[in-house]
Formats: structure tokens, sequence, C-alpha cells
């Protein structure tokens, strides 16, 4: 079987989401992970930033860290949704996903190992495999399953689980030597090193896992119930979640209170928003550039590791802790505007993404079709 139809039977509004949620996803990794240790936040603020510098990082913190890769898990769980009914169509919808998600996973390593630690890919397809049996769950189960999921993230964030965390003073001496590999080394010292950050990154996974497998079955849900097949038909609930998760979330993040509560109510605001927009008003001329890089997601995700990779890293520009934090966001903005430019272009010539198509070829066995046809 092939995917002929896919690249023309797609939601308008949920490619411009995921457009926006990969801006969102793209500013948090420049200004937390590529720019500096991701460790750094963790330690007081350095010393002698300047005012724009703290400017930016405050809105990277309460307005996009944890609520972009929030809004991008549900949409993976509305795509996984999609992908299952459409490959229903085969009568075997389970082997073609498992297929698909294992598939994710080996790109998903490989970009973790060789190219950059703070890949989402692996967690993403593991999750994805957990998920796949409850896809043909009914309504009832996939709500009950996202919310013994989030209350399990919600505990793990208040009860001390036993999940270990490094010391204060492990992760300074840490910081600082990543300071100097990340910076200097070549790229065989920095792959070594950036694989042996792993065995401390995985506390943050272990913690946030729950909660990707909760935004999974919601994006399933969302799905299934009709809301982001047809949000026409949805617009008062659309309106109502915008108004109220910017409201409560926003506040609940700039007071940095009830911590995972806050966030994800926030990033449920902005989705509902960005919907209501594209859906209800005139703005979606504004956002319709977005579409193109939403439906090119994974080549963009993986073309800025490897661009922002030799910016800052030794074996490119070695930039690595040396630009501030406002700089480094209108370099991202400018990275991402022209990759708004680079996908319109692609697809006006060809059904898929580069790194869409190999997935979907891998993913059958065959090779897919490529270019448009008149």
């Amino acid at each position: 079987m092939s995917e002929r139809q896919s690249s023309d039977e797609r939601i308008g509004a949920i490619d411009i989401l995921r457009g926006v949620a990969l801006f969102g996803v793209l500013a948090v990794n420049l200004v937390t992970e590529f720019r500096v240790s991701i460790f750094q936040q963790f330690l007081p603020p350095a010393p002698g930033a300047g005012m724009w510098d703290r400017l930016v990082e405050a809105i990277v913190h309460v307005g996009f860290e944890m609520k972009a890769f929030a809004l991008f898990s549900f949409l993976f769980g509305v795509g996984l949704a999609v992908q299952f009914e459409r490959l229903g169509r085969t009568g075997r919808p389970f082997y073609w996903l498992t297929r698909r998600l294992l598939v994710l996973l080996v790109f998903g390593l490989v970009h973790l190992l060789l190219i950059w630690n703070g890949d989402i890919l692996t967690e993403y397809a593991l999750a994805g495999l957990l998920v796949l049996p409850m896809l043909a769950a009914p309504a009832w189960a996939l709500a009950l399953g996202a919310a013994a999921m989030y209350a399990l993230y919600l505990f793990i964030g208040v009860v001390p689980v036993g999940i270990p965390w490094p010391e204060a003073a492990w992760l300074q001496q840490h910081v600082a030597l990543a300071g100097k590999v990340y910076a200097t080394g070549s790229m065989a010292e920095i792959v070594r090193f950036s694989q042996d950050e792993l065995p401390a990154l995985l506390p943050l996974h272990l913690f946030i896992f729950p909660r990707t497998l909760a935004l999974f079955l919601l994006g399933a849900l969302a799905w299934r119930s009709g809301v982001m097949r047809q949000p026409q038909r949805h617009k008062r609930l659309f309106v109502t979640v915008a108004v109220l998760g910017v409201a409560v979330g926003g506040a609940l993040c700039v007071l940095d209170a009830m911590g995972g509560v806050g966030q994800t109510l926030l990033a449920a605001g902005y989705g509902a928003a960005i919907v209501a927009l594209v859906e209800f008003s005139s703005a979606r001329r504004l956002l319709q550039g977005c579409a193109a890089i939403g439906r090119m997601a994974f080549t963009n995700y993986i073309a800025q590791s490897l661009i922002f990779g030799w910016i800052f890293f030794g074996y490119g520009l070695g930039q690595f802790g040396r630009l501030g934090a406002a700089p480094v966001l209108v370099l991202g903005i400018a990275v991402y505007a022209a990759q708004m430019a680079v996908s319109a272009w692609w697809l006006r010539r060809y059904r898929f993404g580069p790194l869409e198509w190999l997935w979907r070829t891998l993913m059958y066995g065959a090779m897919q079709p490529m270019r448009r046809t008149s």
C-alpha cells in the first residue's frame, strides 16, 4: 500500500498548529539547550546578563518552555489516530503503525546518539508503541487512560518517587565542562560527551513521560470525538478553551504556581486559540505560511539540529556559551522564516518532505511517489 492520498487528505488547521508548535520547540531548544548546557537552567542565573537577554529568557520560560512540547505531543496523538483510521482501510492498522513507530525509533536513536541529545523522537516512538493498543479502544477508555497518566505526571511532580537527580556541585562542574567541550571539541569529542550526558538526562524524560502518554491519548480522543476532525462544529469549545487556557494557564505560569497544570492549560489555550483564528476568523492567511513547515515538521526538526549544531558546536562556528538569549532568538526567527520559504517551495513540487518521504518508504518497504503530477 502507498499513501498517495495522504498529502491531500489533510486538515489545514492541524498543519498550521504543528508549524506554530515547531517554532515554540525551536525557541526553547535554542535558548536553553543549543546556546548553553541544558543543565544551566537548574543553576542560579549567571551574572552580567543584559536586560534583553533576561527578558527573552523570561518569555521563553513562561511562554514556551514545556508548553510547546505539550502542544506537539497532543498533535502527535492526533496524528496517531489519523494514521490508525487511514491504515484501517488495509485491515492491518496495528501492523503498519508498529512499523511506522519502529522506523521513527531508529531515526530517533540516530538523532539522539549521533547528532544531538535533546532528541524527542525516541521518546515519542516509545510512547507511541505503548499507546498503540489503545487506539482501537472506546472513547471512554482513551479519556480514562489520559486522566490516569496525567494524574501520575502530577503525582511525580509533587511526591518524591526516587527518580535520581544530580546534586548542585555536579551540575556546576558539568556545566563548566560542557562549555569547553561543546564550544571547542571535535565532532567525535562532542558526540562522546553528548552520549555521556544521557544518564543525567534520563530523569527529565522519566518525569515527563506520563504527560507525553496522556497527551497522546488526549490527541487521539480529540480526533475520535470529531473535535479536531471537524473544528467548525465546535466553535464554542475552542473559544472557551482559548480564553480560559490563556488566561488561567498564563496566570499560573507567571505566578509559577501549580507547575504542570498551568503549563498544560496554557498549551491548550494556545492550541485552541490558533485553531479558532484559523477556522473562525480572517487570520488564516496570516498563519497559512506555517502550514508548509508543519507538513514538513520532521524534516525541519532534524534540519534545525544540524543547523544549530554547526553554529554552536566546536566542529562548526563554536558559538556555544558565547551568545545571549536575545540574539539567539533573532537567529532562530531567521532560520524559521527560511524554513517556511523552503518548505513552501518544496511542497509545490513534491508530495512530502524528504524525511517524511523516507519514513513512509521505510515503513512500507517500497518506494513511495514523491513528485507531484499535474
